[in-house]
């Protein structure tokens, strides 16, 4: 079969795909590029917080009388936040992120999520990370269409990479992802699928074209750069490690300065939000491993040169409910604030702090932004594509970049 930069692969050929990755740690979706489109050299790191974050105890209306009535065991005081304003503050575990706030590179979207709403985790992060309406199904992620527009250099690593999760998310579809636990076993494992000669076999030459493409992946990503930075001892810390690894691959130590072969597009994920009981103690750990990554983040690119050609963005399938549970926890909401940082982010509020008072039938919050209008924003103004058929509908950009 020709390959076509601009043609979709055929359901046959998606389903050896998966036959490939399911072998092993790998999970691999090639595509071919013939053109070096501008906006790539620009990267966004996705940060998953699945499970569903808790957003009002992670940005606090502290000074709402409808807090602390709605949360008599679980809502934070003034004193237990780090204030942004008169009225909101964060929680106090995500400390290391007034810095970037202090620096105006830290904006929070508030109220973000999505006309009718769907409370079950599997398929309410389907609907993120397809970019669908809720009540369609579409089988390929939005990175994975927007790759598919406009494709991603043949020369880089990789369109994308998933750091510590085989779920390609948003970036399933046909684009050059690469799925990895940890760059040593990643490089291992790939070295094992050593170059072949073409068969006569329609089918076995697919799997031997996909095998030599994770070779040519492995082998820009083996760079061995030695970081300054120190990553947090936790699980987050080494995802986050991993991914600056694998990124470090295309960074050039004599002119300091990345080169192409490197990736568009990371997710990184961070587990445990589905805090239905005994809250505090494990979302405060959460936050906590939240901004110590997202930090260490921010010093490892410094010190690639890619912290103004980095932006950083947090995604979930959904928030959590307004009001405490019975058991000291919260179950599923509908909308929550999620966090932008880079080098070119314009810092402050965006979007409209929860209306406590407003809450529907069944006690949630009604969405200010919809989540594809951050898409929009990384799709038109980071990479220069336009938004519209991609998202498949028009959804206003958001001015938190700086050209």
């Amino acid at each position: 079969m020709e390959k076509n930069p601009g043609m979709a692969y055929s359901p046959r050929r998606r389903q050896l795909l998966k036959a490939v990755g399911s072998a092993g740690l790998l999970v691999f979706q090639p595509a071919w590029a013939q053109t070096l489109p501008t906006g790539y050299d620009n990267r966004l790191i996705l940060i998953e917080l699945k499970g569903g974050n808790d957003g009002l105890n992670t940005v606090v209306p502290y000074a709402d009388s409808n807090y602390s009535s709605l949360r008599p065991r679980l809502a934070l005081t003034r004193e237990q936040v780090l204030p942004l304003t008169e009225s909101v503050g964060l929680h106090e575990e995500l400390k290391p992120l007034l810095e970037l706030w202090n620096n105006k590179n830290l904006a929070i979207v508030q109220g973000v999520g999505y006309p009718q709403p769907n409370l079950s985790h599997f398929r309410s992060i389907e609907i993120w990370d397809t970019a669908s309406n809720s009540t369609e199904y579409l089988d390929t992620g939005w990175l994975g269409r927007a790759f598919e527009a406009r494709p991603v250099p043949q020369q880089f690593a990789a369109a994308g990479a998933v750091i510590g999760s085989a779920e390609m998310g948003p970036l399933l579809g046909g684009a050059r992802t690469v799925a990895i636990a940890d760059t040593e076993r990643f490089v291992q494992q790939a070295h094992l699928a050593a170059p072949r000669q073409i068969s006569g076999n329609a089918a076995l030459t697919h799997v031997l074209e996909t095998e030599n493409d994770i070779v040519h992946a492995a082998t820009q990503m083996t760079g061995q750069y030695d970081f300054k930075t120190e990553f947090p001892p936790s699980g987050f810390g080494a995802t986050v490690k991993t991914a600056m690894h694998v990124l470090a691959a295309g960074f050039d130590t004599q002119t300091q300065r990345m080169r192409s072969c490197h990736v568009a597009a990371m997710r990184l994920t961070l587990s445990g939000f589905d805090t239905h009981q005994n809250q505090p103690g494990t979302h405060a750990n959460l936050l906590r491993q939240l901004s110590e990554g997202m930090v260490a983040l921010k010093a490892a690119l410094q010190e690639l040169n890619a912290w103004d050609s980095t932006l950083i963005m947090t995604y979930a399938e959904f928030g959590r409910r307004p009001k405490e549970n019975m058991s000291n926890g919260t179950d599923h909401g509908t909308v929550a604030p999620h966090f932008v940082t880079g080098g070119r982010v314009r810092g402050g509020l965006y979007g409209q702090p929860p209306i406590l008072d407003r809450l529907d039938g069944s006690g949630n919050l009604a969405y200010a932004v919809d989540f594809r209008s951050l898409y929009s924003t990384v799709l038109n103004q980071w990479w220069g594509i336009p938004a519209t058929n991609v998202l498949q509908g028009n959804f206003s950009p958001l001015p938190f970049l700086r050209s």
